[in-house]
């Protein structure tokens, strides 16, 4: 039976899209009985049958992998603003802002400093720093449902991620600020400024969509807003956010951060979402895997090398650094710094901005920033689990005397 193209398409898309969610279920079962958590099995899932394996997923179905990765990451960015409330934080907003902090600046100075020792040019060196600060929310965030984790730790580790990235994108324009001068002569500010922009629109817009949400949702079903009025403002401010090319990921985390704290009205706000957003993440993941070029994780050399040994130096110190100031216990200064290793899109992005500001080092920047993610998108995920395991397991031991 001859199919006319555009059914024939619609068909094996549904057909993938179909295999992909039932596939989901069978990596969710397998993780819960290796070592190997769900993010790094879908994410390997995806290397084999995309176009460095066994190129069996469809051109077309890839394609659309940028739509679905942003409404995957509005929905993670939600999730992950409404943990930072008063009740969940308690008192450990002073835990969260020294060790977010410290964990994106340390991290910055001893991957920059490192690669300057080795001889890296300067540029490079201050580039790398500031793309190594930062995190992937979505990997942490399913890791920390997939665990079922419970207690402080798996609170203090959501709401410093919630920060993370947004401590990196003002490291990162930063560090272009200084970089641009050592090519040109001249200080350029633009960089900065167009960082504040991301940031500071994202904060407002967030506030902006917010609020009103907070007192208008959840009123046609008492406790429990409905599906469609929580994609609907998640998805309205994330589209807002990138017309107005702000950070769509914080203005959603401040999106529900807001609603999490004004909404009284709501039991679980937008609890709803939770549903939906797991089939997300399976078909983000799998074409996250599918979109990683493996083979550029034999090229980057010596510097990829150390920017990988450097970054993880960076985190586990600097995240010890921060906690022994905000005066944690020893769980959080042995294990959140290995948990914050995991590494995704963000930096990705950072690597093609910077780029476009210095084209003599795109390339260098791109083999070193993607191969480094390949290790960091499969492996991390690993050492985020052991980290939860660890501390619940240290945590449900009886005090000593």
């Amino acid at each position: 039976m001859d199919l006319n193209p555009d059914l024939e398409l619609n068909s094996v898309f549904l057909m993938t899209l179909g295999g992909l969610l039932l596939l989901g279920l069978v990596t969710s079962f397998l993780g819960n009985r290796t070592l190997l958590p769900r993010v790094t099995l879908l994410l390997l899932l995806g290397v084999s049958i995309g176009q460095e394996g066994l190129q069996i997923l469809p051109v077309a179905f890839v394609a659309k992998f940028e739509i679905i990765a942003q409404m995957t990451l509005m929905m993670v960015g939600f999730l992950l603003g409404s943990k930072l409330t008063r009740a969940s934080l308690g008192g450990m907003i002073s835990h969260v802002l020294w060790i977010s902090l410290s964990a994106a600046l340390v991290t910055t100075i001893i991957v920059a400093a490192g690669l300057m020792l080795i001889g890296a040019p300067t540029q490079i060196a201050i580039l790398l720093g500031c793309i190594a600060s930062a995190t992937a929310p979505a990997a942490i965030l399913d890791i920390v449902s997939e665990a079922g984790s419970k207690g402080p730790f798996k609170n203090l580790l959501l709401s410093i991620v919630a920060l993370d990235d947004a401590w990196a994108l003002m490291l990162f324009g930063v560090g272009i600020t200084l970089a641009l001068p050592i090519d040109n002569g001249n200080i350029e500010f633009s960089s900065l400024i167009t960082s504040s922009k991301h940031i500071g629109g994202a904060v407002l817009l967030g506030l902006s969509v917010g609020i009103p949400a907070a007192y208008l949702t959840g009123r046609l079903k008492p406790g429990q807003p409905m599906l469609s009025e929580a994609l609907g403002i998640v998805f309205v401010c994330g589209g807002l956010a990138l017309w107005l090319d702000f950070s769509y990921l914080i203005a959603a985390m401040v999106l529900g951060a807001t609603v999490a704290n004004l909404a009284k009205h709501h039991e679980h706000p937008f609890h709803s979402i939770e549903g939906i957003e797991e089939q997300f993440k399976v078909i983000f993941f799998v074409l996250a895997g599918a979109s990683l070029e493996v083979s550029l994780a034999l090229e980057a050399g010596l510097l990829g090398t150390m920017f990988i040994a450097l970054r993880t130096l960076g985190k586990i110190l600097g995240a010890r650094i921060g906690a022994q100031f905000a005066g944690a216990d020893e769980d959080t200064k042995a294990w959140m710094g290995v948990a914050l290793l995991p590494q995704a899109g963000v930096a990705i992005g950072m690597a093609l901005v910077a780029g476009s500001y210095f084209p003599q080092h795109s390339q260098l920047l791109l083999t070193v920033v993607v191969s480094s993610t390949v290790i960091f998108e499969l492996v991390g995920p690993i050492f985020t689990r052991i980290a939860l395991r660890r501390v619940d397991h240290n945590q449900s031991m009886p005090p000593r005397n």
